[in-house]
């Protein structure tokens, strides 16, 4: 896992590995921030609207089956949404934070597969992920995946930090 900010002046063989290793390093905060909170933080919710830490690692270990797996290789996905109910976010009282930060991290190896194996520039496959809209480029798919790791990483150094944990950049 990348635990260096791979910055712009951290030199990467090609823009594929930019984006992984910058998906990289916010997976690897997830976890790192995951880990550090006790049990009793888990599935506790310091937020109004209501999502916990665990419930925010499976949601990310989904997004990236949507977007990469279900959306842009067009797979057969028994169930997309699997980390919802009724609409939120949803974690299983007998899923463990050891189960959900695993789940995590083999997805991240198969969606380093996904990207490896393609050009930036492949067009997703059509399918029900694009709503009927064209399907984009990996590249756009990547762009947006980062902007939701980051964006949630961010959400999560709060709520660590909430929790009395260790502060966030």
């Amino acid at each position: 896992m990348e635990e260096q900010f791979p910055g712009p002046t951290v030199p990467r063989s090609s823009r594929t590995e930019v984006f992984v290793s910058y998906l990289d390093y916010f997976r690897f905060g997830v976890i790192a921030r995951v880990e550090q909170l006790p049990e009793t933080e888990l599935r506790r919710s310091r937020l109004s609207s209501g999502w916990t830490p665990l419930e925010l690692v499976k949601h990310l270990t989904f997004v990236e089956i949507r977007w990469l797996e279900w959306g842009f290789e067009g797979l057969s996905v028994e169930d997309p949404w699997g980390d919802r109910r009724d609409e939120r976010w949803f974690v299983d009282e007998v899923e463990t934070r050891e189960e959900l930060l695993s789940a995590l991290l083999d997805q991240g190896a198969r969606s380093r597969r996904v990207i490896e194996s393609n050009d930036l520039d492949a067009l997703g496959i059509p399918g029900p992920r694009w709503d009927g809209a064209s399907s984009p480029t990996l590249e756009r798919v990547l762009f947006h995946l980062l902007q939701e790791y980051a964006r949630h990483l961010g959400h999560l150094d709060i709520v660590v930090e909430l929790a009395g944990g260790s502060v966030g950049e």
